[in-house]
């Protein structure tokens, strides 16, 4: 059967699985719509966790990151690995234990302030919105392909499904989804992985294929990452294994990087409320060691990924006659996110350092004389002339390896998984923290289980929309977009969330201008640099890493207010002492 068919079928299966199981697990009350009851397992949990924690970011694009900038694209991979298990270890059963829904609500009660709360509220929203927004994005690049869809078409087949199972079955429906959601996309990386690992080094385990030699070919008996700096090099890249130095990321930006996202990951409130479906805080921890186990069976892969997709790329692909292109440059070609510009007229593809082109492709409705699409970009003066999409390499992997079409079907359903299972655990967030910290909490405490159901759903709904947008006109890569939101996270959450546990002397007044500044500053330097075309001004670091500083400010603007305003309440200081105290870890504080 074709690819299509096989698409057809795999997407068919897992997405009737999905809404069989949220139709199931349908919620009538807001306990079990925000946090499923508090009555999950920890094994589901844990599996529920790590499908929530790999999004589309980690499925599908942290490998084609890695694939394309080499050692310094392995910033999202310890970043996010990092950043988990400092959520596990350090904040997670405290909070737990503080025992509230939602971030804003922690926020409210610790910093016993309504204005607290709302300021937190506006950061969780926005957030959540631009990770939700590489969801969709991501769900759009997987329809374009496989089911032969433009990229808008596709965000908008997302946005209807994410809608009905997160609107439908709440936390509780989302949980068990997100179980089944993470059996299919781990399952694709690695079934993908192995075969790929086979084929290039003859070893069966990636991890070890990794640092073997090539089984066969050009590059025979050549180890993988020194055939790869050699290709690079001869190229005109730099060697893939290089950390720093020219064209490559600065040590202060990689640092940043990687503490953004690691701080981020602490800070991000769809993670965090995974910790409140679990019935005590000893679940929470063992869930969270579940978690981390399923995580790492990914991302210890995904280096392997990154490293056979480069390899097979430009063996595919460089210096071959167009008219001789390989099936999956031509299939993705019509996707508009690979093309190829011929500058020196010769029929032939030459993939070398540089971009193709100005920005992504604006193709028109001709073809060139080989038959390849034309694009209406204004070249650029160097000798490259092929653009690929980092968001493809994943994706694509199975069709540039030629594995069976059934095995390139299972990856587009795990992309389709990664993508919606963190989305809908983004949506709960959007709707819970209007629904219940800004509605319920702050302006009708009379409001009925029936009033806050129908406004939670109504959230989604806008929610969708909002993300549906970015998802049509992104603002970069997917991996880009979500590390905007993680270094949004750790500019305003992470610093409250520390001292709200740590500190007993920390005061509203401290927490609500720290998180104003630091997500206001964060913002500011990730709108200019990203939309308004300002280089980076702060010491160089990027747009990804500038949630760094952002933090740092946080926290001296927090202690800096609150050491010169009033302390907090008696009761407010014995709550915190309260929260930090192993004695009744077992079960959540009654306040």
């Amino acid at each position: 059967m074709s690819i299509l068919h096989w698409t057809y079928i795999m997407v068919g299966l897992t997405f009737g699985l999905y809404l069989t199981i949220a139709w199931r697990s349908r919620v009538k009350d807001t306990k079990g719509f925000y946090v499923a009851g508090g009555g999950i397992p920890p094994l589901a949990n844990g599996l529920a966790t790590a499908a929530d924690w790999m999004s589309a970011a980690s499925f599908i694009s942290m490998a084609g990151m890695i694939s394309f900038l080499g050692y310094t694209g392995a910033v999202y991979l310890m970043g996010w690995t990092g950043g988990y298990v400092l959520l596990a270890l350090l904040l997670a059963p405290y909070l737990r234990k503080f025992g509230k829904f939602t971030v804003p609500d922690f926020v409210g009660d610790r910093f016993y302030s309504d204005t607290a709360r709302l300021v937190a509220l506006i950061c969780a929203i926005f957030v959540s919105l631009t990770y939700v927004a590489g969801q969709m994005r991501g769900v759009g690049i997987v329809f374009s392909r496989f089911l032969e869809v433009e990229v808008n078409t596709g965000v908008m087949i997302g946005m209807a499904i994410v809608f009905f199972y997160a609107a439908l079955g709440g936390m509780k429906g989302i949980t068990w989804t997100q179980v089944a959601q993470y059996c299919v996309l781990i399952t694709a990386f690695v079934i993908t992985a192995v075969a790929i690992s086979i084929k290039v080094t003859g070893n069966p385990i990636p991890q070890i294929g990794f640092g073997s030699t090539i089984a066969e070919g050009q590059y025979a008996g050549q180890y993988l990452l020194t055939a790869l700096d050699g290709i690079a090099t001869d190229l005109g890249f730099r060697e893939y294994t290089s950390a720093f130095g020219e064209g490559n990321m600065s040590m202060l930006s990689v640092i940043c990087i990687t503490m953004a996202l690691m701080v981020g990951t602490a800070g991000l409130p769809h993670v965090i409320i995974r910790f409140y479906t679990v019935p005590s805080v000893k679940a929470a921890r063992i869930s969270a060691g579940y978690a981390l186990l399923f995580i790492a069976i990914l991302y210890t892969t995904a280096p392997a990924v990154a490293a056979f997709a480069r390899y097979n790329i430009i063996d595919t692909l460089n210096e071959q006659p167009y008219a001789e292109a390989p099936s999956w440059f031509l299939n993705w070609e019509r996707t508009g996110l690979v093309a190829w510009i011929d500058k020196n007229n010769d029929g032939i593809m030459q993939f070398r350092a540089g971009p193709a082109f100005e920005g992504t492709p604006r193709f028109t409705d001709e073809r060139g004389e080989h038959g390849q699409r034309i694009v209406a970009n204004q070249p650029t003066p160097n000798d490259n002339e092929l653009y690929i999409d980092r968001d493809i390499i994943v994706l694509a992997n199975p069709e540039i390896a030629n594995l069976p079409n059934w095995v390139i079907a299972l990856v587009a359903a795990g992309g389709l998984a990664a993508a919606l299972s963190t989305a809908s655990g983004l949506l709960i967030v959007i709707s819970s923290s209007v629904s219940h910290d800004l509605y319920y909490r702050m302006i009708n405490r009379q409001a009925s289980e029936k009033q806050r159901m129908l406004l939670s759903r109504i959230m989604i709904g806008i929610a969708v929309l909002v993300a549906g947008y970015f998802g049509i006109n992104p603002p970069g890569f997917v991996a880009q977009i979500v590390a905007f939101a993680f270094g949004l996270a750790a500019s305003s959450f992470f610093p409250v969330i520390i001292m709200g546990i740590f500190s007993k002397r920390m005061n509203k007044e401290g927490a609500i201008a720290g998180m104003i500044a630091g997500i206001g500053f964060t913002m500011f330097y990730i709108i200019q640099t990203r939309f308004l075309g300002v280089d980076p001004w702060f010491f160089g670091i990027t747009a990804e890493g500038i949630g760094t500083v952002g933090m740092v400010l946080n926290f001296l603007v927090a202690f800096a207010v609150s050491s010169v305003t009033k302390a907090p309440p008696q009761e407010i200081q014995d709550l915190v002492e309260s929260i930090r105290s192993p004695r009744g870890a077992g079960a959540a504080v009654d306040h």
